[in-house]
């Protein structure tokens, strides 16, 4: 049990090419889903899970991103800047490793929201990471039952919860709902500063270190403009 993690990474760097046109002049963490910015869904759950700092990397329109996050105590903020150059999220994670520390931290995309089961999902993915058996932990969703989904799925789950890759030509029943618990170690010695983060869970997976929990409750893929009606009708139906 890892009750004591209390950092998260959120991924806010990204140019939002799908979101098109609405990220022409909009980033795309600031686009609004039930009158919410997508970026203030993921900081209100990290809060609510007791997360205490966030590191937030920014690199397109980050002055937007910066400006909007500027009165939000809670969690703690620190801006990772990649204005000069997009690191992707490997390489985010990397740059902001100072910040991250030595220990375990969530990991967490803009984009993926959720309608929440009985239970906080974010508290359960914290509370069920073990070190001594994880090097990743990721929150996935169930394909046919998500919001948005466009591909056919990421992973297949063993019974003991580990997680194995979409075999090509295949459909896989879960799909990685962007957020995860990673150590930090898992990074160190890596040469580039620009790179992808995936490798790294098909890498644990090939090690039998990569593991899944289900998410309790309707996932949220907002990736295109289209979603969105959808999106914000089932936030609506869940309040009823």
């Amino acid at each position: 049990m890892s009750a004591s993690i209390k950092t998260a990474m959120v991924f806010a760097a990204g140019l939002g090419t799908r979101m098109r046109p609405l990220t022409d002049s909009l980033p795309k963490p600031l686009i609004e889903v039930a009158s919410k910015p997508l970026i203030d869904h993921m900081l209100d759950r990290l809060e609510e899970a007791g997360i205490e700092t966030a590191i937030v990397n920014v690199h397109y329109l980050a002055d937007q991103i910066e400006s909007r996050l500027a009165g939000r105590s809670r969690p703690k903020l620190v801006f990772s800047d990649e204005r000069t150059l997009l690191l992707d999220q490997g390489g985010g994670i990397k740059k902001a490793l100072p910040q991250l520390g030595s220990t375990p931290f969530v990991m967490c995309n803009t984009d993926s929201i959720w309608i929440e089961g009985p239970r906080s999902n974010l508290r359960r993915l914290i509370a069920g990471f073990d070190p001594v058996r994880m090097d990743v932990l990721l929150l996935v969703a169930s394909a046919t039952s998500s919001i948005g989904v466009d591909w056919p799925g990421d992973f297949t789950m063993l019974p003991d919860g580990r997680l194995l890759k979409r075999e090509e030509r295949r459909v896989a029943p879960f799909v990685y709902a962007g957020v995860g618990i990673i150590k930090p170690e898992l990074f160190a010695g890596v040469g580039p500063d620009v790179f992808k983060l995936a490798p790294f869970f098909f890498a644990a997976a090939e090690r039998g270190r990569l593991f899944g929990q289900r998410l309790d409750g309707t996932w949220l893929h907002v990736g295109t403009p289209q979603v969105l009606p959808e999106a914000e009708l089932s936030i609506a139906r869940s309040i009823l």
